[in-house]
């Protein structure tokens, strides 16, 4: 007799909450909780808050597959990695997984990633994961000028949100880092320094970043009264020996520039081993500042000078914009309302430091290593 007690009780503790119950408990109709739980908009907030509150004191958990067929949704976002760039294994990514993760599951939603080698393969990724119903939505990060990837979504009618800009995103929802105001801020920072001649070496032209940049670039050295060199203009730099290469030929010029703006970190890299050929010391006879943030960058010497990008809190922040938008709660006719942006932190680090030669000086310093290195054998005449 108690052996059977045990087990009918058992089934009655172990028995799966349902909408009923929550229903039944908070005196509503099982369609408003339904609803509440599924973040439609006609349901008040206090209404939603009191429903998630009870479900969550219920221990109500919903069935992934029954709520599909019911709103049409899986309750995922797609996220599509495409690993053939050239910072494919960024080491931001697993912090902007984590954001978007935390920011899916503090709404009971998942988020499902693919991996792609190029653009075709990350399209032919994303129409994958719709076919087979896996994502309710997708975050496009790293977007470009001319974005194939918001054609095919706008043709498809899929909720989207991305981390960027593009030339044609005025009705896009989208969330991005000022990169161009921290370029202006770099050149300022830099001109108040005492730097007369500043570089700038820029990232991927495909991309809106390295355009917007440019921009911020630009108008930092009409801010501070800087003459425009278009040969202080360096474009296609992204990876340490792209880097290198610009670097060595922005300070083999007759009048180098004693100061170096970088729109990407890993190119500023570079900078460090062009500084070893030309026997300079970076932060000290030139200076630099990029911006990214790398972990790398604080491990050079000295530390790279950047501005960094909180990517968890872009992640944690675009997740939920795209949830607001597959629900309906963010109007198509306001783009406003789903357009925001963010600033990069700077992170005074020791390579950018107020100008130790002249111009003149440093391309004589340059010659004189040079002649050294002729006369002593190690580079040919």
């Amino acid at each position: 007799m108690s052996e059977h007690r045990n087990r009918a009780d058992h089934k009655i503790t172990t028995r799966r909450v349902t909408i009923a119950d929550v229903s039944d408990a908070l005196g509503l109709t099982k369609s408003t909780v339904s609803r509440a739980l599924n973040g439609y908009p006609d349901i008040a907030d206090a209404t939603r808050l009191r429903v998630a509150n009870m479900a969550t004191k219920l221990g109500y958990r919903p069935l992934s597959h029954a709520q599909a067929i019911k709103t049409g949704r899986t309750r995922s976002l797609g996220l599509v990695v495409q690993t053939g760039d050239h910072d494919g294994a960024s080491p931001f990514l697993a912090d902007f997984l984590a954001g978007i993760s935390f920011a899916a599951s503090s709404e009971g939603w998942t988020l499902s990633v693919a991996t792609s080698t190029d653009m075709q393969d990350t399209l032919e990724k994303i129409q994958e994961l719709q076919r087979d119903r896996k994502a309710d939505g997708f975050i496009l990060p790293r977007t470009m000028l001319l974005d194939p990837r918001v054609d095919l979504l706008q043709a498809t009618n899929t909720p989207f949100v991305l981390f960027g800009r593009t030339e044609t995103s005025q009705d896009c929802a989208w969330y991005d880092i000022l990169g161009e105001r921290a370029m202006e801020r770099a050149v300022v920072r830099l001109s108040a320094m005492g730097h007369r001649q500043i570089a700038f070496v820029n990232g991927g032209l495909d991309y809106t970043y390295a355009k917007l940049r440019r921009e911020g670039y630009l108008h930092g050295l009409n801010v501070t009264g800087l003459d425009i060199d278009p040969d202080l203009i360096i474009e296609n730099a992204v990876t340490p020996d792209a880097g290198r290469l610009a670097t060595l030929s922005l300070l083999n010029r007759p009048s180098p520039p004693t100061a170096i703006v970088f729109s990407v970190d890993r190119a500023a890299l570079g900078a460090y081993h062009a500084a070893q050929e030309l026997g300079l010391t970076l932060g000290r006879d030139f200076s630099v500042i990029a911006y990214d943030g790398i972990p790398e960058g604080a491990y050079q010497t000295p530390p790279l000078s950047t501005y960094s990008v909180r990517h968890r809190e872009a992640g944690e922040r675009l997740g939920h914009m795209l949830i607001e938008i597959i629900r309906g709660n963010t109007s198509k006719n306001l783009p406003d309302t789903a357009q925001e942006t963010a600033l990069a932190d700077f992170l005074d680090r020791g390579s950018a430091a107020p100008p130790a030669l002249t111009s003149n000086e440093l391309a004589r310093k340059i010659r004189n290593h040079s002649d050294d290195q002729i006369s002593n054998g190690r580079i040919p005449k």
